[in-house]
């Protein structure tokens, strides 16, 4: 995974991003008819229920905006929340608090959304022993986010992107050959480049497991699209060889019966690609 030094670098990266596409040349809105000078104060106003997410990418935003801004919160990241709660309420110039305004409702509704919905997966496995994972089915641009909000909601991380580890899927064994062929050239890569990467490699059948079983080495082995069935035989094939993690369009209807085959992840891309945001609002108080 990614150091915590560049996982900053990446959030400081979207909110300067964020910021350049929102104001541009400036938010002529508040400039035409707020004074330079003025002060007020606003609240984050919850309209609906969940787990809140973002609360301390709001204040960093703030304080991108504008280091004089003074944020007071009430609910931290990861706090069950119902309508007519108050997160937290910012105090200072006008134009700030307005200029920010639309960067923190935008990556709070989304996040509170993704970490309310891992909240319903998490709990769904507790007594298990499994962990859910998320993906790289993100939105392009706020990763951090999306994945920070994952962690937020009681998830894990699988990966950050393609540099963080290794992972051969269907295409790359396809292309390659096989999947005995995927895994001698992957390690001879990272050997060649003195890179020290964990290795997952999906498995679509018994034979393949059997393959990645026999050349060592491997990390997890990602037990893709099979039948509960065939994911607790696929399981007990794999014993203490490696980790498992179970993969393919599983729902909260029937991640607990994954979970009880024994798997040790589950990753969804759900978590990320299929969620409805957070009514939440910003209000002048």
């Amino acid at each position: 995974m990614i150091s915590s030094e560049q996982f900053n670098k990446e959030i400081s990266l979207i909110i300067a991003n964020a910021i350049r596409e929102d104001v541009g040349q400036g938010d002529h809105s508040s400039l035409a008819c707020i004074a330079k000078q003025s002060k007020g104060s606003a609240h984050l106003l919850v309209k609906d229920k969940g787990i809140i997410a973002g609360v301390t990418f709001a204040k960093q935003v703030f304080e991108f905006v504008d280091s004089s801004l003074v944020f007071d919160q009430k609910i931290p990241d990861g706090s069950p929340v119902r309508q007519g709660d108050i997160c937290f309420i910012v105090s200072g110039n006008s134009q700030s608090i307005l200029k920010a305004e639309r960067l923190v409702l935008n990556a709070m509704q989304r996040m509170s959304a993704i970490a309310t919905k891992t909240g319903e997966y998490v709990q769904l496995l507790e007594g298990t022993g499994t962990k859910i994972l998320d993906t790289r089915k993100t939105t392009p641009g706020i990763r951090a986010l999306e994945k920070w909000a994952v962690t937020i909601g009681g998830g894990e991380n699988h990966r950050f992107a393609l540099y963080d580890m290794i992972m051969l899927k269907d295409n790359h064994i396809d292309f390659c050959g096989d999947v005995t062929t995927a895994i001698k050239t992957t390690k001879k890569y990272l050997k060649d480049n003195n890179l020290d990467l964990k290795i997952i490699v999906e498995a679509r059948n018994f034979d393949e497991i059997e393959q990645i079983l026999s050349t060592k080495g491997v990390y997890r082995i990602l037990i893709d699209n099979f039948n509960f069935e065939d994911t607790k035989k696929a399981v007990d094939m794999i014993g203490d060889s490696c980790l498992t993690e179970s993969s393919g369009g599983i729902t909260l209807e029937t991640i607990a019966a994954y979970a009880a085959c024994g798997v040790d992840y589950i990753s969804s891309g759900a978590l990320t690609h299929s969620v409805h945001n957070m009514d939440l609002s910003l209000k002048a108080i």
